[in-house]
């Protein structure tokens, strides 16, 4: 058999058998497993299938966040009363020292948020650019903040001044669902 047949061969079985079994026993793991420090754990009070209220009570909608990637990240994944559904994808960022959220939604809406907690809660900011290329990037800030009942207030608040006031987007309220 010739040289690069047998090479293709042994690469060929690599792929779909996996390493030998003498090379996968002889490689130890030394690398310690990602995302086991503490500020990966941050944000896991807001994972679980939760109904979400306003501030009169009535369910505006659903959202289900689950921890991805050996815990590396969460997913959320929204679905309006109204019907505005969206996913956003939060990470720890460990070389940067924050979190990060994208957020898109089923109306093209992208919102890129970074921060951390703050006085036991989570502060996550970023800019949104208006469609009218004219205006000037509106400053979003979203803070989660876990209740001492289990439940998870998110309060959504924009600024057209360079954050000299806010306004209130949303307020709701997360309870788990049964």
């Amino acid at each position: 058999m010739h040289f690069r047949s047998v090479r293709l061969l042994y690469f060929c079985l690599l792929a779909t058998c996996g390493m030998p079994p003498a090379i996968a026993q002889s490689a130890p793991n030394t690398k310690p497993p990602a995302c086991t420090a503490a500020e990966y754990r941050q944000f896991d009070f807001w994972q679980g299938d939760w109904d979400v209220r306003d501030a009169s009570g009535t369910i505006v909608g659903r959202n289900r966040i689950v921890s991805l990637h050996g815990g590396c990240a969460l997913q959320e994944s929204w679905t309006g009363a109204g019907g505005v559904s969206g996913t956003s994808l939060n990470i720890y960022d460990n070389d940067r020292k924050r979190w990060h959220q994208t957020w898109v939604d089923n109306g093209g809406g992208l919102l890129h948020l970074d921060g951390g907690i703050v006085d036991g809660a989570m502060v996550l900011r970023g800019e949104s650019i208006a469609a009218d290329a004219s205006s000037k990037p509106t400053l979003q800030r979203i803070t989660w903040t876990p209740q001492s009942d289990g439940r998870v207030r998110q309060l959504w608040e924009s600024s057209s001044d360079s954050g000299k006031t806010w306004s209130v987007v949303f307020d709701g309220i997360y309870s788990k669902r049964p």
